[in-house]
């Protein structure tokens, strides 16, 4: 899924990557995700059409796909080791450069919101913790009881993934081959039987968006829950700035979805940028560069969404599929799931 039309704002979103659990997946489930993307690209889309920055373009994007239960971020979000949830996010503004985040925050109902009160009210870029979570409530960023972001699904998870294999670690997207038997017989939603369409017990369950807005501003936003069963206290590329997320208007946005682990050591996000930067390659190459070479070399999996300033989409993975979409102004969103 790519285009190289000229500039006209647009937004593209992701909703995590991994093996697609064919076994379990029905019509009905499919068309479940499918909305829920289409639904929150118009949101977007809506809000570039009434002259949005990229910055709340994005912001508002995160925000709806943290409150939906089908992704690994804000309610929804997987459980820790010890039952309990720790969530990051975070956000960059192409403009300036302006950028903030958020780890391991507890009590924040939308972690992107958190991020964002740091970025525009701190004078740092990432807060973490307790700290994080008092900071937000101090600027007024609605906070929650634990509980809320907890969901019978998820907590399945957890015990699927205890008694599978005790300590392992399992990214919220992929692994079909641990579960997908188990998930056959397993209901994921509240009154369905079937399966996600991508293993919803291990895939790389982060949210994100990027967007280009009238002026050619960029913005990127990255969230996640993190991985089931992950040690308290583990951190991953979602709120690392040139990991998980990057913007820059002399390059692009990227927000990365993938073993979070890889995609710090070759700080994926910037990765994308510099290499357009400095060996002035389109945004097409550089994306496909760092997904399917530089990650794969290192083993990591996954993918990304990323806009530059004159509005070219790129959504690459090297995982059998990812939860994607993008939406031009005044035109029908584009959803996708599979390869």
């Amino acid at each position: 899924m790519r285009s190289t039309m000229p500039r006209q704002p647009v937004i593209a979103i992701h909703g995590g990557a991994g093996t697609i659990a064919k076994s379990g997946m029905t019509a009905a489930k499919e068309r479940a995700y499918q909305q829920a993307l289409g639904e929150i690209l118009l949101a977007g889309q809506r809000a570039l059409a009434e002259g949005a920055s990229a910055l709340d373009a994005v912001t508002v994007a995160v925000t709806l796909l943290e409150d939906c239960v089908l992704f690994n971020a804000g309610r929804g979000a997987v459980f820790t080791c010890d039952a309990t949830h720790e969530l990051d996010a975070s956000i960059m503004d192409g403009t300036g450069l302006a950028a903030g985040a958020v780890a391991c925050v507890k009590r924040v109902r939308n972690p992107i919101l958190a991020a964002r009160a740091v970025m525009e009210h701190s004078g740092h870029v990432l807060m973490v913790g307790d700290g994080a979570d008092a900071f937000a409530q101090r600027h007024g960023v609605a906070m929650v009881e634990p509980g809320y972001f907890s969901t019978p699904q998820r907590l399945h998870q957890l015990h699927k993934t205890k008694e599978q294999g005790g300590m392992r670690l399992f990214l919220d997207h992929d692994g079909a081959s641990h579960f997908a038997a188990a998930n056959a017989q397993t209901a994921w939603m509240a009154g369905t039987p079937d399966a996600a369409p991508i293993d919803p017990d291990t895939k790389f369950g982060t949210v994100g968006a990027v967007a280009c807005d009238v002026h050619g501003h960029v913005a990127a936003a990255t969230s996640t829950g993190g991985l089931t069963n992950k040690a308290v206290g583990r951190v991953g590329d979602t709120p690392i700035i040139g990991a998980g997320c990057y913007a820059a208007n002399t390059s692009c946005a990227v927000s990365c979805t993938g073993t979070g682990e890889a995609f710090i050591k070759i700080a994926a996000a910037h990765d994308v940028a510099a290499l357009m930067e400095y060996r002035a390659l389109s945004l097409a190459d550089a994306a496909d560069c760092v997904v399917q070479d530089k990650l794969v070399r290192l083993g990591g999996r996954g993918g990304l969404v990323a806009v530059d300033a004159r509005g070219n989409v790129v959504l690459p993975f090297n995982t059998e599929g990812m939860y994607r979409g993008y939406a031009r102004v005044g035109q029908a969103p584009m959803t996708a799931i599979y390869a």
